[in-house]
């Protein structure tokens, strides 16, 4: 593979002989390792790529199977005692004495042991935090055509949905039925829990779906996503069951503007806060600025949220390959909220936008 070379060559420049690799989203993307991490404190496996030897993947009984098929390229190394006994075994043998590691990714009492650890074997740390974080930024084309497919997808299991919603419906029923088609439509699993806010419950950007029943003429925030082959999507629409009023009609349309204002200077070269601004100022000359609080969008792939974040503090340049969302809203306490999202890349020149859904267009 091209970005194990690629690493490998960054290694050889830094003087490192070796890189731990525990990110789930990291080890697939360099391995095709698949597994899943029930969380931080359980993992399925780590890599462990050399500067000048073969990879390999240590895992446990459970996902030795799982690990021969998906990462054919590796060597398979099962411990039986914990990962570190493992390791005490190969650094010996290939006299590893700087071991780069993701702090990100680490509890400080995991951390503390592999410090410790490393102490002991006079194997020197270091941190590893930014060549993945800048490759897995710009994706190939094999990568965005996953994307492609996982947002087609996503707009699939919507669309179906959509068209069975009925006032009465519970924000739960409609968490539940999303995310059951999904996996009927082949989904790995949703890229996120599933947002389902009605009227006043929409005013929290990051709502749980709860037993409210859906009432007519009121805005309803659906935001969804799903994995496929490993890349995620993410789409948020607002719905109204019935006839909205006034208020509704020209909140969405404000929402929706400050969306196509945003998409209208997405291209190679323009900073993250100037997206994020232009979205900004017109949702604040429509009255509503304080009521959009969180950045106007961030980067979509193997994760549903990774860099870049388009916000008002990032200075950085958008370039080719990026997939980002752009998603402003408005959130009002007590009468709810409207945001809406469509995922792009970043083309040479310009951008392509990836969904084909026009719900919204609707109202």
């Amino acid at each position: 593979m091209k970005i194990l070379h690629q690493l490998q060559a960054y290694l050889k420049r830094k003087k490192i002989d070796a890189v731990l690799v525990t990110h789930p989203d990291n080890r697939r993307y360099l391995s095709g390792y698949s597994a899943h991490d029930s969380s931080i404190e359980e993992s399925s496996g780590s890599l462990l790529i050399f500067a000048k030897a073969d990879p390999i993947l240590l895992t446990d009984f459970r996902f030795l199977e799982q690990a021969q098929n998906d990462s054919p390229e590796f060597d398979i190394i099962l411990y039986k005692r914990g990962l570190l006994q493992a390791l005490a075994d190969i650094f010996k043998e290939y006299k590893i004495n700087r071991l780069a590691y993701e702090p990100y990714y680490f509890l400080h009492s995991s951390y503390l042991r592999l410090k410790k650890f490393c102490d002991e074997g006079h194997i020197s740390l270091v941190d590893f935090s930014d060549f993945l974080i800048q490759r897995r930024q710009q994706k190939n084309l094999q990568e965005i055509d996953c994307i492609q497919r996982s947002v087609s997808l996503n707009e699939l299991v919507f669309a179906e949905v959509y068209s069975s919603l009925r006032v009465g419906m519970t924000e739960v029923e409609v968490a539940i039925t999303l995310e059951q088609a999904m996996r009927v439509h082949g989904a790995e699993r949703p890229s996120f829990e599933t947002i389902v806010a009605s009227g006043p419950n929409g005013a929290l950007p990051h709502a749980v779906p709860t037993s409210r029943k859906i009432c007519s003429g009121e805005p309803v925030i659906i935001d969804m996503g799903l994995v496929l082959k490993g890349y995620c999507s993410d789409m948020t629409r607002t719905v109204v069951l019935g006839t909205p009023d006034p208020k509704t009609i020209s909140i969405i349309r404000l929402v929706r503007n400050a969306q196509l204002q945003a998409l209208s200077l997405l291209k190679p070269g323009v900073s993250c806060n100037v997206i994020d601004k232009s979205a900004r100022d017109l949702i604040t000359h429509g009255g509503y600025g304080p009521q959009f609080g969180h950045g106007v969008g961030h980067g979509v792939g193997l994760a549903v949220h990774e860099a870049p974040s388009l916000n008002k503090r990032n200075k950085k340049l958008l370039k080719p390959g990026m997939v980002v969302t752009i998603e402003p809203g408005v959130y009002i306490s007590g009468w709810g909220g409207v945001r809406l999202e469509n995922m792009a890349v970043i083309t040479e020149n310009n951008h392509l936008l990836l969904n084909k859904d026009t719900t919204f267009l609707d109202l």
